[in-house]
């Protein structure tokens, strides 16, 4: 029997994949800019970091909501490069260990994890994600925590369907990851940590 295209992945990787490029050529077109020596100051300092953050933004989001294949790997060095690039300069950080080589699916569940963690953890803090041969555990911590739990619901429970936003699609596809792997979540609420594993 033919598995159906996860559609939703697909329009994912192809929005990410035609936006990356022109994101890229404005970022080489700033570099030269700055190297002329003509055009410095604060507005190409802007339009130069906004243009990292959006092409760091397009890589982290290709990973959580592109097509990921169940033979696809991803390296260590390359997630470490996306997550690095993601959090330059802002209240989150986050601490990835797992082995040099990982399956690509499993990598981007913990992404859509990352993004439920980073919801709830709207004024920053530490995120560590550690995989190894018990499976992989995710943990966020912070002075304090902001969990939905309608949202936070959704992961444990396939009954629920609370109103999401764009904003919020990540807690929707946690579910459907899950059931793609065939593997329960394991979740642990308090007021200034959350923990994660499957």
């Amino acid at each position: 029997m033919i598995e159906k295209p996860d559609l939703t992945a697909l329009v994912g990787s192809r929005i990410c994949h035609d936006l990356i490029s022109p994101i890229g050529a404005i970022g080489n077109g700033i570099e030269l800019l700055m190297m002329d020596g003509s055009t410095r100051g604060p507005e190409i300092a802007l339009i130069s970091e906004s243009v990292a953050n959006a092409n760091a933004r397009i890589r982290f989001f290709r990973i959580s909501f592109g097509a990921a294949s169940a033979d696809q790997r991803i390296g260590r060095g390359e997630i470490a490069a996306v997550l690095s690039d993601l959090t330059r300069g802002g209240r989150l950080v986050i601490d990835w260990q797992s082995p040099p080589d990982l399956p690509r699916p499993e990598v981007k569940l913990a992404f859509l994890l990352i993004q439920c963690l980073e919801t709830a953890m709207p004024f920053g803090g530490r995120i560590t994600v550690v995989q190894d041969a018990s499976g992989w555990a995710l943990t966020g911590q912070a002075t304090r925590t902001k969990v939905d739990t309608d949202l936070w619901g959704m992961l444990s429970d396939r009954k629920a369907t609370p109103a999401i936003t764009a904003a919020q699609v990540h807690f929707a596809l946690v579910p459907v990851a899950l059931r793609h792997h065939q593997r329960p979540l394991t979740l642990a609420t308090a007021e200034t940590e959350i923990r994660l594993s499957f």
